[in-house]
C-alpha cells in the first residue's frame, strides 16, 4: 500500500530571489499567490532589501521574518540572494535550497558571481531556478546536480565537442543515436 505525502507536509518556497546591490530585480521566481500583482511583488521586495540591507549576511546564511514569512539570504559581491517560506516551515530546508540556488550559479558562472555576469546568463539563472523549485515543491539541493541539468539543456546540440564537457558530449551522442533509430 502506497502512502502518500499530503501538500502540507511537503515544504513550500514561496519565492527566490536575486536582488543587486539597490534592491533591484535580477531574477526572481514567485510561487505563491501572496502577492498577486507585481507592484505587491516589488513592494516585498523592497520591503526584504531594506530590512536586510544593513546585515552582513556574507559569510553563512542569515534568517530573518517579515510579514509572517521566514527569509534566508545571503550577499555575494553586488548580488542578494534570498528564498522565502512560510512561517511554519523549516529554516534549515529554506537554508538548503539558498545554499544549493548559492552553488549552482556559483559553478553556472565560473566563480564569478557578480551583477554583470549574472545579467550575461540569466537564461542559465532562470533554467537553474526550475531546476530547483516547481510549483512552490522542492525539486533538488545540491547545486552541482542543479547545475550539470542546466548546462545539459543549455548546450546547443551544434556546439563543438571541444566546447562540451564529457557528460554533455555523451548527452548530445546519446540524443543523436536515439534520434536515427526512431527514424
Amino acid at each position: 500500500m502506497a502512502t502518500f505525502l499530503s501538500q502540507e507536509a511537503c515544504p513550500t518556497i514561496k519565492n527566490i530571489l536575486l536582488l543587486d546591490s539597490e534592491g533591484k530585480r535580477v531574477a526572481v521566481k514567485y510561487y505563491s499567490d501572496d502577492w498577486p500583482t507585481n507592484s505587491a511583488k516589488l513592494a516585498f521586495e523592497k520591503s526584504v532589501f531594506t530590512k536586510t540591507q544593513k546585515t552582513n549576511a556574507r559569510n553563512e546564511a542569515e534568517i530573518t521574518m517579515l510579514e509572517s514569512n521566514i527569509i534566508v539570504y545571503k550577499f555575494v559581491q553586488d548580488l542578494h540572494f534570498f528564498v522565502t517560506g512560510g512561517d511554519d516551515e523549516n529554516e534549515l530546508i529554506l537554508a538548503t535550497v539558498l545554499q544549493g540556488f548559492f552553488d549552482a550559479v556559483t559553478l553556472l558562472l565560473r566563480n564569478n558571481v557578480e551583477q554583470r555576469e549574472a545579467l550575461e546568463n540569466l537564461d542559465l539563472i532562470l533554467l537553474c531556478l526550475d531546476e530547483i523549485i516547481d510549483g512552490g515543491i522542492v525539486l533538488e539541493t545540491d547545486g552541482s546536480i542543479i547545475a550539470g541539468k542546466v548546462a545539459t539543456h543549455s548546450m546547443d546540440d551544434g556546439a563543438p565537442l571541444s566546447e562540451q564537457t564529457i557528460s554533455q558530449a555523451l548527452a548530445t551522442a546519446r540524443e543523436h543515436l536515439t534520434r536515427s533509430l526512431l527514424r
